[in-house]
């Protein structure tokens, strides 16, 4: 499993030119911290965002690699979204980026 650093810094990677996101989105990773991502800025701290995805270290590992579906996460309580309308909009470019940081 991925440490929360070692995770900021792959993110980091995937979008070193602009993450393609057009929105800000904060992972809130369940008391063990935050990743916010806003273009192509990477950052531990706890800004407000367009989008919070609120999931465990170790599912978005999964859902990165194509382990968990999101829908399923989202159904029993594994994946939480501030905005459903939004998510829907960005899935395919927030599992591009979920998938490059796994």
């Amino acid at each position: 499993m991925a440490t929360l650093e070692e995770l900021t810094s792959r993110i980091r990677v995937a979008t070193a030119s602009d993450s393609g996101l057009g929105t800000s989105i904060k992972l809130d990773l369940k008391g063990q911290g935050v990743i916010h991502i806003d273009g192509a800025m990477v950052t531990n701290e706890d800004l407000p965002a367009d989008l919070v995805v609120t999931v465990g270290l170790n599912d978005l590992a999964a859902l990165g690699k194509g382990q968990l579906d999101p829908t399923r996460a989202m159904m029993t309580g594994r994946l939480r979204l501030s905005n459903m309308a939004l998510a829907m909009q960005l899935q395919q470019k927030i599992q591009l980026l979920f998938s490059r940081a796994a």
